[in-house]
């Protein structure tokens, strides 16, 4: 890991696995602005926040992804190296859980909580797939500004207003259904407790 920052333009960058990642992270929002999922506006979050240093870093954590791939075009990926091998999986990871996301949210039906697949193991798997991704690109591109975008990403993600007012606001549009998914579902990975809850779909 080099301290001056890798900047070269070509095919073989980060590029590869940031613009997929963004695609299907896109389609999946498409996807639950169709089937009118609750959303945290942004007056809404603003009212939540308890400190303005608070809503800067949240926020950053959301609209982290556009300077990520924007210097993802220029930084090389470290191809044949143990940073690559160690970083691909991770990568890899990462962009197969956004896919399954993608298909829980499609085989989902409007108006119903997402609680099958990925759901069952996480309560917001978007943030941890998306800080999986981020965290195998900083690997397998041996690259300390991307890992200060993941930084920001985690600890963005992470403040608990933010996955809070999202949680509230799914309680008040599903009710019981999503009170008794919370209680059985971690917030961010684990097994699910057994009984207390829906039995899920298949």
């Amino acid at each position: 890991m080099s301290l001056i920052p890798a900047f070269e333009i070509g095919v073989w960058n980060a590029w590869l696995f940031m613009v997929p990642f963004l695609l299907v992270a896109l389609l999946c929002m498409l996807l639950m602005m169709k089937k009118d999922v609750p959303g945290g506006s942004v007056r809404k979050v603003q009212r939540a926040c308890k400190s303005k240093t608070t809503l800067l870093v949240a926020s950053l954590s959301k609209i982290i992804y556009l300077p990520a791939v924007i210097y993802s075009v220029f930084l090389p990926l470290k191809l044949g190296s143990t940073w690559f091998c160690i970083g691909l999986p991770v990568a890899l990871l990462g962009l197969v859980g956004i896919t399954i996301i993608l298909v829980d949210w499609a085989k989902t039906p409007a108006g119903e909580p997402v609680t099958r697949g990925i759901y069952r193991y996480s309560r917001h798997p978007m943030y941890v797939t998306g800080f999986f991704h981020f965290l195998g690109v900083s690997i397998l591109s041996a690259s300390w500004v991307f890992l200060l975008f993941t930084i920001i990403f985690g600890v963005g993600v992470t403040r608990p207003y933010s996955v809070k007012v999202e949680e509230a606001q799914c309680l008040g549009h599903y009710g019981t259904a999503y009170r008794e998914y919370m209680n059985r579902t971690p917030r961010w990975l684990g097994l699910p407790k057994s009984g207390g809850g829906e039995q899920q779909a298949t």
